[in-house]
């Protein structure tokens, strides 16, 4: 394989992800009970034999540099591996990052220092799971200069997406970017090829077209900027997923708001989830605290410690309460007569006797006072926390109740 740099977009502010991105940035939020959602695709990198990453951070990052620093100093300096999480320098102006393309051309010095024959360009806010090589050799074999996942989606999703417009060789032929009217896919009037954020370059092309960005009054965006010049002067084709989906499911996750984080953490507890996290030849790594085991503790009638349908972490307590369809991070604690159903509870949270918790997401160090009820009167939930159209309920972390 040619030298590959993989360079993750992770400084994104997370603003729709509200409050759990008020302290930290969007990649380091925590996801399906013991990850950060970055770890995805850190796990993507390492299991496609990629291990030469820069996480290009900016936003709130403290976190997610303690994340890396703790759960992913795993590779070998000597043989020239490593994860380095980069802040925003502003070694080529005053400016923070403008926008995806601004980000790598303001660390264009990496590609100088590296040399790579390709950079693979990630987003780190994404759920899924995905065979890098599987693209990067699709790229080589067209003797592309940029290659596009693209995944399908419903046509009135357009308006959250690039749109990506190819012929029947694969060869981009069009790029719309978050249309109202999109192109769809030929034979399939309901579906639209959609950008994943997912790029695959030719460094010296790569380096060039960024220059020529910099230069011009455009929004430095690779979806808005660089790929619609690109179509029609370079050689620039899309890669359909499907052919580097490790599940053969599909699944495809933008976590970017509350209803979707919801939804995708709910998707890991049904009966046969389409994201596994239980498959040895595609681990997804993380850090985990020491914890002990996860315990549940029956005392007498009426208080019986039960968790049904769900994820519970270890140095949990379920003691006398009872946990349905739920995602319990570690050290979280349930207390006698207490009830929690289809609820996400991040680290250390503890819910106190007789309290009753319903389509709730609590984060970090949350104590909830014996008897309280959330999610059952979003009217009175909404004058506390954030509630969200679908009705979900967003518990900050450490908040005092």
């Amino acid at each position: 394989m040619k030298k590959i740099l993989a360079m993750i977009l992770a400084g994104g502010r997370g603003e729709r992800l509200y409050p759990l991105t008020r302290d930290r940035a969007k990649p380091s939020v925590p996801f399906g009970a013991i990850y950060r959602i970055i770890d995805f695709t850190l796990s993507n990198c390492l299991n496609s034999d990629i291990r030469r990453i820069y996480a290009l951070t900016q936003y709130k990052s403290i976190s997610l540099n303690r994340h890396i620093q703790l759960g992913w100093n795993i590779l070998s300096a000597p043989l020239g591996e490593f994860i380095e999480a980069v802040p925003a320098q502003q070694r080529i102006d005053e400016h923070w990052y403008q926008g995806t393309a601004d980000a790598i051309f303001q660390n264009i010095y990496t590609l100088q220092e590296e040399r790579p024959d390709l950079v693979l360009i990630l987003s780190g806010d994404h759920i899924y799971k995905m065979d890098y090589r599987k693209m990067i050799a699709f790229h080589l074999e067209r003797g592309a200069d940029l290659t596009v996942a693209a995944i399908r989606m419903d046509r009135n999703l357009s308006r959250e997406f690039g749109v990506v417009e190819v012929d029947g060789d694969w060869r981009m032929i069009g790029f719309q970017e978050k249309p109202e009217e999109p192109r769809t896919i030929r034979g399939d009037s309901e579906g639209i090829l959609a950008s994943m954020g997912i790029y695959v370059f030719n460094t010296e092309l790569l380096v060039r077209r960024l220059i020529e960005d910099a230069r011009s009054d455009s929004s430095h965006d690779f979806g808005k900027d660089i790929i619609p010049v690109m179509i029609g002067k370079d050689q620039v084709f899309a890669f359909d997923f499907r052919q580097g989906d490790c599940e053969d499911t599909g699944y495809w996750r933008d976590v970017g708001t509350i209803d979707a984080y919801y939804e995708a953490n709910m998707d890991l507890i049904s009966v046969t989830p389409q994201l596994n996290l239980y498959d040895p030849q595609w681990p997804i790594l993380t850090y985990q605290l020491p914890c002990p085991p996860a315990k549940t503790v029956w005392i007498e009638e009426g208080r019986v410690g039960a968790a049904l349908n769900s994820i519970i972490s270890n140095g949990c307590i379920i003691s006398g309460g009872n946990v349905k369809r739920s995602i319990l991070s570690p050290r979280v604690t349930i207390h006698s007569f207490a009830e929690v159903e289809d609820s996400i509870l991040l680290e250390r949270v503890d819910v106190g006797r007789n309290a009753r918790i319903k389509r709730t997401i609590i984060d970090k160090e949350v104590q909830i006072p014996p008897g309280t009820e959330i999610g059952y009167h979003l009217d009175e939930d909404a004058k506390r926390f954030t509630v969200t159209a679908s009705g979900i309920v967003v518990v900050p972390k450490g908040m005092k109740l």
